[in-house]
């Protein structure tokens, strides 16, 4: 057995998350603390291979008994809504350079992971059911950088305003998404050294640094999976076809 891994669980009162508190992104759900347990165990090799580049130590569990306890969250609406939408106290402490570095990290790769498998899925029908409801694969992308748009104005800073080819501003453009996600990066780091924020949003009480990564890592890998799961019987040919 591997060195014990600290976890988090969000109680609400229909589901349960449970998270690695030093592995943003890796947070799964389930019915009971035992069900979200294991689906964290099972998710373990698919977030390996997301973060394999940026983090080589990470090992899989082979069983939720490496977990350790260290915090239990009382959820609400946003959990039982499938979110989630709780800060754990790890989230709440001081963020040096080198952690920084690390998260950022991790937060790329779980970015490039998401890119990778929707270009992948161009021109496949995704399957619909309850693992993607109705969206298809543009209204997934399409929700995946407005939900980032949010989570930039949570972490303390206005999203970038959208330009055209010629670089004019757009009032109706939707963001460019490398532009949001630099600008996310940027706000990172002027938390966490304590630095004027670029373009600061008017939100009271601002997420912390931690938890922007562990929110935003958790959100878009949570939709990369989905379209590798409704993609997947696809991709190599059967039973749709792909675009040429």
């Amino acid at each position: 057995m591997g060195p014990a891994i600290p976890v988090y669980l969000e109680v609400g009162q229909k589901r349960t998350f449970a998270g690695a508190l030093d592995w943003p992104g890796w947070s799964r759900a389930g019915r009971t603390d035992e069900d979200a347990l294991a689906a964290l165990v099972r998710y373990g090799p698919r977030y390996a291979a997301v973060i394999g580049g940026a983090e080589p130590s990470f090992r899989a569990p082979a069983a939720s008994s490496v977990f350790q306890l260290v915090e239990r969250l009382a959820g609400g609406s946003g959990t039982d809504f499938g979110v989630p939408a709780r800060t754990p106290e790890h989230d709440r402490l001081a963020l040096e350079e080198p952690v920084l570095a690390r998260l950022v990290a991790i937060l790329t790769a779980s970015w490039s992971a998401f890119d990778r498998l929707a270009a992948s899925a161009r021109g496949v029908e995704l399957r619909k059911g309850p693992r993607g409801g109705g969206r298809d694969l543009a209204r997934i992308v399409a929700h995946v950088r407005e939900a980032e748009e949010a989570y930039l104005v949570q972490l303390g800073a206005r999203p970038p305003k959208a330009t055209g080819d010629d670089g004019a501003v757009e009032d109706d453009g939707a963001v460019e998404t490398g532009r949001l996600r630099e600008a996310i990066l940027e706000t990172l780091s002027a938390r966490a050294q304590g630095e004027p924020i670029p373009r600061p949003s008017s939100v009271r009480a601002p997420w912390t640094p931690r938890y922007l990564v562990r929110r935003a890592a958790w959100h878009v890998l949570d939709h990369a999976w989905e379209i590798e799961d409704r993609s997947s019987e696809r991709l190599d040919g059967s039973p749709g076809t792909r675009d040429s």
